[in-house]
């Protein structure tokens, strides 16, 4: 197969007009072309008045190395790389000791995945419940404003990107074409086709949970075994004669003991009991940078007639999205986070006494408001001492916005109005907030850092420049948005072990290394790979 890369046509082109255009772009005849399939398509809507489809396209011809040699100096035109995926390596039996994957997120899933795949039959354990129990726990908080600590928005099989607009697209580093693997299993667990080769891919939380379950069907088919409302509570770390440090097994909240020399930490940003259980144990933890803010919400017709003017609506392009960065005068960078088009802005909370603010989306992408975190960057400097006090900071600001919204998980909201005019809102206006169980009017400025507040103050206008109306009175400001990455990193060697407890594999967005979903399930990739060329010898090269 060859690759063609950018081949515009109009957003509203013909059946034939694509391969009309490689036949084209490369002066082939047509009786040359065996055949075609897109591997990409994006849009290009700088100008809205033309806004354009660009295609990259793998094709097949009667003679590559002819075409290669014809055509040499094209910088648009190669071999298609391979994106097969191979496995590292495969288990000539069962394991005498199964490797454990804790959290089932996509990190945990794909890690547990893989493994099960190459015959390692894996343990996978997560303190919430399966997939549609924990649904109607969620609901219990969104309808009821009764929270479950252990099975939430964050807890629970499937992660917190389960209650998210389920986007697919990351810009990770993927040499081995990772993302690829996740995606397509993706498609045989029920997603659209189109994730395959659309720019911005995306599921929503409908499919995600139908996707789940497909998913852990499978891995139980292969011999994996799943087990809910198993916290992990311990992990047992021995020290060898040699001085190191190494797993031999796991501990569950009710005492039962796993032995396990294998064990993939995929315990998501919120576990934060796990995270001082580990520190407590002595495993390498450290502070990171995070961000928080506020989420807000506009009617999606706006950000739609802004990005593709009188296109707005077309089927192609659907409910549009943003993205936005300012840097402000005091330092801080405040940007748009995890941006819900036709979306609705939800309650995350895992604590009690707190409320946090997160955004979701389903696949069609057609409430009425547009949603997105528009948050500021901060370090450990801004929380300076134990490798914990993250949490803390966070937690802190959690529990303010909880007072300020009744302290009944309704979400403290201000008109962009009034929190630009550093007055408290009385009364929302035409933008009706999305957030349930409520939002009470008041005071955000009482719920963020000042220096937080005075960079967003400041980056609202800015955006308004960008996208006219994005500082409208009437747009609804949601808090808080803390959980936007986790606070620490649980530091890993080249073998993605820990640095200081072998057998201990720290892994997706919980342990600092992913942020998404198809970041996340790449991670539980590589380290369900390296876990696997730990326990058998194989060949670096696949087999």
């Amino acid at each position: 197969m060859l690759r063609v890369t950018e081949l515009r046509l109009p957003l509203d082109h013909a059946d034939g007009d694509l391969r009309a255009a490689v036949l084209a772009r490369l002066d082939l005849p047509d009786d040359e072309l065996i055949g075609y399939a897109v591997f990409r398509r994006a849009y290009d809507a700088r100008r809205t008045s033309a806004i354009t489809l660009t295609y990259t396209v793998d094709i097949e011809v009667a003679d590559e190395a002819a075409l290669l040699a014809r055509r040499a100096g094209d910088r648009k035109l190669s071999p298609a790389p391979d994106t097969t995926y191979r496995f590292v390596a495969r288990a000539a039996r069962p394991p005498r000791l199964r490797p454990v994957v804790i959290g089932t997120g996509p990190c945990g899933l794909f890690a547990g995945l893989l493994l099960a795949q190459m015959g390692f039959r894996p343990l996978i354990l997560d303190r919430g419940k399966a997939v549609r129990e924990r649904t109607k726990d969620t609901w219990g908080l969104w309808r009821r404003s009764v929270l479950d600590p252990e099975s939430n928005v964050q807890f629970g099989e499937g992660g917190a990107g389960t209650f998210s607009d389920g986007k697919l697209h990351s810009q990770i580093s993927d040499p081995r074409h990772h993302g690829r693997k996740v995606l397509t299993e993706f498609v045989k667990a029920g997603a659209p086709p189109e994730i395959l080769y659309v720019s911005k891919p995306h599921i929503g939380t409908f499919r995600l949970v139908t996707m789940v379950e497909q998913l852990r069907d499978t891995i139980e088919g292969l011999g994996g075994e799943y087990r809910f409302q198993s916290k992990v509570e311990d992990i047992d770390i021995a020290e060898t004669q040699a001085g190191e440090r190494r797993v031999r097994g796991v501990v569950l909240a009710g005492g039962e003991y796993i032995a396990a020399d294998h064990v993939v930490l995929a315990v998501g940003h919120s576990a934060r009991d796990t995270f001082a259980m580990l520190h407590a144990r002595g495993v390498h933890v450290e502070a990171k940078p995070f961000s928080i803010g506020l989420r807000i919400e506009h009617p999606q017709s706006l950000i739609d007639r802004c990005r593709f003017g009188d296109h707005a609506g077309h089927k192609l392009l659907g409910a549009a999205d943003y993205k936005l960065v300012h840097h402000a005068a005091n330092g801080r960078a405040v940007y748009s986070f995890c941006m819900c088009p036709g979306g609705t802005v939800v309650a995350a909370a895992s604590e009690p006494g707190r409320v946090v603010t997160n955004g979701m989306s389903q696949y069609s992408r057609n409430e009425r408001n547009a949603n997105a975190g528009i948050v500021v960057g901060i370090s450990p400097a801004d929380y300076p001492g134990h490798p914990l006090a993250g949490i803390a900071f966070q937690r802190h600001w959690e529990e303010r916005a909880f007072a300020a919204g009744g302290g009944t998980y309704a979400a403290p909201g201000q008109r962009v109005g009034d929190f630009l005019a550093g007055r408290p809102s009385v009364a929302l206006g035409a933008v009706v907030p999305s957030y349930r169980p409520g939002v009470h009017p008041t005071d955000l400025s009482t719920c963020l850092p000042d220096y937080a507040v005075a960079a967003i103050r400041e980056a609202l206008p800015a955006f308004d420049r960008q996208i006219k109306g994005f500082a409208m009175d009437d747009a609804v400001l949601t808090g808080v948005e803390t959980r936007t990455s986790s606070p620490i990193r649980i530091r890993r060697d080249e073998a993605f072990q820990s640095v200081n407890t072998r057998g201990l594999y720290p892994a997706g967005e919980g342990a600092g290394y992913a942020g998404g979903i198809l970041s996340a399930g790449v991670d539980g990739v590589r380290v369900a790979e390296a876990v696997a060329l730990s326990m058998v010898e194989a060949p670096q090269g696949g087999l």
